[in-house]
């Protein structure tokens, strides 16, 4: 799903600082650095800065199904991600 269309939906809804717009837009980010990481591979810093958005998105995410599962669950199918595995 595409930042634009998938913003609009949100921003109906929600504000640019909630849970949702933040893992938004950090999945963009991820998909966009992953692309960058393909023809880049020895690119060390831009691989830092994927594990660093991976791990705030991460954070955000086990934050977020705490808070409301099923708003959780819906997130996870709209953007297409990984759920987090529960221990």
């Amino acid at each position: 799903m595409t930042k634009n269309a998938f913003m609009s939906v949100i921003l109906q809804e929600e504000k640019k600082g909630s849970v949702e717009f933040q893992v938004l837009c950090f999945t963009n980010q991820i998909r966009r650095l992953s692309s960058h990481l393909e023809l880049h591979k020895k690119d060390y810093s831009s691989q830092r800065g994927l594990r660093k958005i991976l791990g705030k998105r991460q954070r955000l995410l086990a934050y977020f199904s705490k808070k409301n599962p099923v708003r959780y669950n819906e997130l996870i199918s709209q953007l297409n991600i990984r759920a987090i595995k529960k221990r």
